[in-house]
C-alpha cells in the first residue's frame, strides 16, 4: 500500500517535524508512506475574492500535478465528511480490500483547496469544524492515519 500526503507549504518547525518523522517511522511496517509538498502561493494579507480564487488555483494545479490517476484522493475538507477512528480504519481496509492501495490526502494552503482539487478527490474528510495550523493538521492526520492501521491489525494503541 502506498500513502501520500500532498500538502502546500513548508514545515518550518522542529517540533511538528519530529512528530510526524515518529509517525512515520511506525507507518514503515504497514505501508509506503511520504509527505509531498507543493510551494504555497505569495499573497499580500488583504486579497479580493478574484485574488483568492487566482491563489487557490495555481496551488491547485501544484497539487493536482502530484496525484497519480490510480490515486484514490481524500480532500481534507471542514466541509467534508467527519468520520470516527474506526468508521476511517474500516474504510481504509475497504479500499485496499477492493484493489485501492493508492490512497493521496491533500491538504491545501492556507485559502482552502480549489474546486478542481475538490472535484478530483474521490472523498472530503473533515476532522471538525476548527481551523487548525496546516502543520497540526500534517500531524494529526499521520496519527489517524497510523491508528486506523493499528485499529485494523487488533492492537491495543487505540484504546
Amino acid at each position: 500500500m502506498n500513502i501520500k500526503i500532498i500538502c502546500v507549504g513548508k514545515l518550518k518547525e522542529k517540533y511538528w517535524k519530529q512528530g510526524i518523522a515518529e509517525y512515520s517511522k511506525r507507518l514503515g511496517k504497514f505501508c509506503k508512506f511520504e509527505i509531498v509538498e507543493v510551494p504555497d502561493e505569495k499573497a499580500p494579507e488583504k486579497l479580493s475574492e478574484a485574488q483568492m480564487e487566482n491563489v487557490k488555483k495555481t496551488e491547485g494545479e501544484r497539487i493536482l500535478g502530484k496525484i497519480k490517476d490510480r490515486d484514490y484522493v481524500y480532500a481534507l475538507a471542514i466541509l467534508g465528511k467527519e468520520r470516527t477512528s474506526e468508521e476511517f480504519a474500516s474504510e481504509i481496509e475497504n479500499l485496499t480490500t477492493y484493489g485501492r492501495s493508492d490512497l493521496a490526502f491533500v491538504i491545501g494552503g492556507s485559502l482552502g483547496l480549489s474546486e478542481d482539487v475538490l472535484k478530483r478527490a474521490d472523498s472530503q474528510i473533515s476532522f471538525g469544524r476548527f481551523t487548525m495550523p496546516h502543520q497540526l493538521m500534517r500531524l494529526v492526520l499521520t496519527e489517524q492515519i497510523y491508528r486506523a492501521f493499528m485499529i485494523n491489525s487488533g492492537s491495543p494503541y487505540h484504546k
